[in-house]
């Protein structure tokens, strides 16, 4: 069995625990400081983030949802560690896509994700629960698609972009993809049927910029 580590020690850090284990991984939490490893009551082992440097070996995940947060911490051990992709066994891929999603790194497929096909995906992205990625898209590093979101084909989701949970974003075309721009954050629930600018957020039916 081989270990894991899994940075993290809240709910998302503990719901990458399950497909670790799911996946024959020991997993071993990987707590910020002294405060968090004691407040920690789940089971299973948890290490400080100072003791890394003994088990630099083993391969890591980020548990962490918060884009930006994932993003420090991925950007702090870039160079020291390496980060594993963990895919759910009952994810289900269109043809050649899972190929190209383990060329990544840092790749999270929760349960009952769809991929389609034709899809590009970069680094530390997260695909949570139920989520639905159709054919054509590109997702770049750092992306959060909440569990149940769904996205249509020929859509472009900009770094950092979070679609809440339920959200819809509706269809783009070949020749002018649908884009969330990098950094913007999508309300629960909301329906997407125009391009959104970067670093804003959206909300309702049709989507609306509130910020």
């Amino acid at each position: 069995m081989k270990d894991l580590g899994i940075f993290g020690t809240a709910g998302h850090a503990r719901e990458l625990g399950d497909i670790a284990c799911d996946l024959g991984y020991r997993v071993i939490y990987v707590a910020r400081d002294q405060s968090e490893l004691d407040a920690w009551s789940f089971p299973g082992e948890v290490m400080l983030e100072s003791d890394l440097g003994r088990r630099s070996n083993m391969a890591y995940a980020i548990g962490i949802g918060e884009n930006a947060i994932r993003q420090k911490v991925a950007r702090r051990f870039a160079d020291n560690l390496r980060f594993a992709n963990l895919i759910h066994p009952s994810a289900t891929f269109g043809q050649r896509q899972r190929d190209a999603i383990e060329i990544r790194q840092g790749i999270v497929v929760c349960a009952g994700v769809r991929f389609t096909n034709n899809i590009q995906v970069g680094d530390f992205a997260i695909f949570n629960r139920n989520a639905t990625i159709g054919h054509d898209v590109i997702v770049e590093d750092f992306v959060h698609v909440a569990p149940g979101a769904c996205i249509s084909g020929n859509v472009h989701l900009a770094r950092g972009c979070w679609i809440g949970a339920g959200a819809v974003v509706n269809q783009g075309s070949a020749a002018a993809k649908l884009m969330i721009g990098a950094d913007t954050v999508i309300g629960s629930g909301s329906v997407v049927v125009n391009p959104c600018e970067q670093n804003a957020v959206y909300v309702g039916i049709p989507a609306k910029r509130i910020k």
